[in-house]
């Protein structure tokens, strides 16, 4: 669907006041579609009936309106409730309904080339899950995790964001429409970035993952071992292709392979439980940890060895023979 053929708005209305990442990022993503639409932001009721869209505030989420909050307490939808199939359960913020409803088009937009329904719809699913999620969740004060985090995050986008707003001890003028653009360049240099990056380098990285997996038994005879014959992001389409193979991967992998191109050494590592986790799957045997050279040679059994992390999830060694015979003891 081409929406700039279908629908003309002029006005944007959004709150005035402090301002946040979600409307910043709903009016980047609705100003890329609609290069005239005019930024309105205001609390005046009359004001914003006279917008063709409103985000952030209105207390009406209506998509045949084109009214897009979410603080009404009516309002509890996540991209799972909306969207069939959807895994997602975090709850919606403006930008969350900005990026269901126009994220095929604003993706269309920033990628800029012909691109299949399939590869649009991965894309999207990988954008919102690496980028849109995370601001829907710090807008509706979703933690991370559960219990008291042993650090707090103050360089997300969202805070940065927050960071262009007037300060308690200002002094002099402030110009808060100028600061609200300065907001949204910023997020459309991260957000198309992202996009880029998962269009660009993410995404090719799947096919080379599919063909590790088919080639898992050359590897080795576990078939619980994959290689890759070059660097490339390659977890969380192994985790993808996991749950779509179902019992037909069976053994799961604990280890992947690989050639270290800058000084031709081979490295061995684990795989997690989860893509963006520090736990494993299976770590390597506790006794090489931190260990290097000699000294693991002689612990492992095994000739060539470089290195293991002292946390066990990578290691190292001279020779390609060397690196699946750390496989062999690993699994052992």
């Amino acid at each position: 669907m081409n929406l700039t053929t279908k629908f003309s708005p002029k006005k944007l209305g959004t709150h005035s006041g402090i301002f946040h990442c979600d409307e910043a990022f709903g009016s980047y993503m609705l100003q890329l579609l609609f290069p005239e639409l005019e930024v309105i932001r205001t609390r005046d009721e009359k004001l914003l009936a006279e917008c063709d869209i409103v985000i952030d505030v209105g207390g009406v989420y209506d998509h045949s309106k084109r009214r897009y909050d979410h603080h009404q307490r009516s309002f509890n939808h996540s991209m799972s409730t909306l969207v069939p199939n959807a895994k997602w359960t975090t709850k919606l913020s403006s930008a969350g309904l900005v990026y269901l409803h126009y994220g095929h088009d604003v993706l269309k937009k920033v990628i800029a080339s012909d691109v299949s329904d399939d590869t649009l719809n991965t894309i999207y699913s990988k954008v919102y899950e690496s980028f849109v999620q995370e601001v829907d969740a710090i807008d509706n004060g979703i933690p991370i995790c559960e219990g008291t985090p042993k650090y707090n995050i103050h360089t997300n986008l969202s805070s940065r964001v927050g960071n262009f707003n007037k300060k308690w001890n200002h002094v002099g003028e402030f110009d808060d429409m100028k600061a609200f653009n300065q907001a949204i360049q910023l997020i459309k240099c991260e957000f198309e970035e992202t996009v880029q990056y998962a269009f660009q380098t993410w995404l090719p990285a799947r096919s080379l993952v599919i063909d590790a997996l088919e080639k898992r038994y050359e590897t080795h005879k576990s078939g619980r071992v994959i290689e890759f014959t070059t660097s490339c992001p390659w977890k969380e389409h192994y985790f993808v292709l996991e749950e779509e193979l179902g019992k037909d991967l069976s053994p799961k992998i604990d280890f992947v392979i690989y050639e270290d191109s800058s000084n031709s050494t081979w490295r061995i590592q684990c795989i997690p439980i989860t893509p963006h986790s520090f736990t494993l799957r299976k770590p390597l045997p506790k006794s090489w940890w931190g260990i290097r050279d000699d000294e693991l040679s002689k612990v492992s059994g095994i000739e060539d060895c470089i290195f293991c992390h002292a946390n066990g999830f990578i290691g190292g060694n001279k020779t390609k023979t060397g690196i699946l015979e750390m496989c062999e003891k690993a699994i052992e």
